[in-house]
């Protein structure tokens, strides 16, 4: 398939993966779920698990495949673009991100988060144990170490990106719950990301990974929010004109959220870290205004959702296909949602937040969404994971993804606090709603 052939697929890709989700997120709005759950049930109807099932060669037409890797596909091409809109909505996640709140509920923020990684993570290393001694689920080539370490790490991550645009949908964006609940996420994922590259580390018999990544991760949020972030208040008056954002502000902003999220990708923890922190650096008002305004329209109706179903056409829920692997994933996915959501609940109630916020926080940190699929594609693709345990932890993560908005409605409500005034919030508020 020459180049030219390939762009033509790509547009005719788009048609139909944009049209499919506003399909699947119409039929998921009467079920009480947001569109981003739509379109990670979209992209998984779109791979080998629905799609490619029933009808295989329309399938294998729409989205060529090669497996050896000898011959280019369309997805060479879906994938970097749809890096670009996970990092593009993480940035407008960042600039939308209250750091007068983080900063005022730190001690919840900290104590859900430590909760979030502990309680699942002892559960996820026990659960690794067990099957590590008891089945072949790992290959031969892992060891025992590394097995309780990424399971353990992929119990406890949460679905940074899927956490924000829920948050968005429920309207949450600035209330002292979805502030906490993003703040606690953003923690959770990093230090997960930490651990994975530990077992990457150990992999490779290579302990340098471990250290740039975990030690770049801290300079670089340093540096962002230490030094980048007061230059951009000094320099705020260059970047506006006239009380609206000017063409060289908006390309400073998407320039330093490119170089951020390139910088955090090279290090081994994920483009969306780096675009998430370059966004809370931004000057608030109208910076942050304009740039949401410019940044979130094109970003989350055409881009966003091209990572879901990129990731969806990697997925085979197929590879389920005995008792005992659906006897797993019951037991996984019982343990992720105590681990996890019962243990932020308490964390929350603990450090003094009202009985609904802290519930609230708690099924909201239960999702895991794709962040959790990036992950274990990273494991299956490294060889420390087998086909069935993947598809195990796939289950587990579109299953507590699609709890996180229904159980929100019956155990919280409508009835939760409203968004709270930012300090330097611009007097217009046309800055952060959607």
């Amino acid at each position: 398939m020459n180049n030219l052939h390939l762009a033509v697929q790509l547009f005719l890709q788009l048609a139909v993966i944009l049209l499919f989700c506003r399909a699947v997120g119409a039929v998921a709005a009467r079920l009480g779920q947001p569109q981003v759950v739509a379109e990670m049930i979209a992209g998984v109807l779109l791979g080998p698990s629905f799609f490619g099932l029933f009808w295989p060669g329309a399938q294998h037409w729409l989205f060529p495949w090669d497996k050896a890797q000898t011959l280019r596909d369309t997805q060479s091409y879906l994938f970097p673009l749809s890096q670009l809109g996970l990092a593009l909505y993480m940035f407008v996640v960042g600039l939308e991100f209250r750091m007068d709140i983080v900063r005022r509920q730190l001690r919840s923020s900290v104590a859900v988060s430590l909760a979030g990684m502990a309680a699942p993570f002892v559960l996820g290393a026990g659960l690794a144990w067990l099957l590590f001694r008891h089945t072949t689920l790992f290959p031969a080539r892992t060891t025992l170490p590394e097995a309780m370490l990424f399971l353990g790490a992929s119990m406890c991550i949460t679905a940074f990106p899927m956490l924000a645009r829920i948050i968005s949908f429920k309207k949450l964006t600035g209330t002292t719950m979805g502030t906490v609940a993003l703040g606690a996420g953003a923690i959770d994922d990093a230090m997960a990301w930490c651990l994975l590259a530990v077992v990457l580390a150990s992999f490779d018999r290579d302990w340098s990974h471990a250290l740039v990544n975990i030690g770049g991760g801290a300079g670089y949020v340093a540096l962002t929010l230490g030094v980048v972030c007061p230059l951009l208040a000094r320099t705020k008056d260059w970047l506006v004109r006239e009380g609206t954002l000017t063409e060289a502000g908006l390309v400073v902003g998407l320039a330093l959220m490119l170089a951020g999220a390139w910088f955090t990708d090279m290090i081994g923890l994920h483009a969306v870290f780096g675009a998430f922190v370059m966004g809370a650096a931004m000057p608030r008002g109208v910076v942050a205004r304009d740039l949401i305004g410019r940044v979130q329209p094109l970003t989350v109706a055409l881009l966003l959702p091209l990572f879901f179903t990129y990731s969806g056409l990697n997925t085979r829920i197929g590879l389920l296909d005995t008792g005992f692997l659906w006897l797993m994933c019951g037991v996984v996915l019982v343990a992720a949602v105590v681990g996890k959501g019962v243990a932020c609940w308490l964390a929350a109630r603990a450090t003094g937040l009202p009985r609904r916020e802290a519930l609230g926080i708690g099924v909201l940190m239960n999702a895991r969404g794709l962040m959790e699929l990036i992950i274990i594609n990273i494991g299956l693709q490294r060889g420390i994971i087998s086909e069935g345990l993947f598809a195990t932890l796939v289950i587990m993560a579109v299953v507590t993804t699609l709890m996180a908005s229904p159980l929100f409605e019956r155990l919280v409500g409508s009835g939760v606090a409203q968004p709270q005034p930012a300090p330097d919030a611009d007097p217009l508020k046309l800055a952060t709603e959607r």
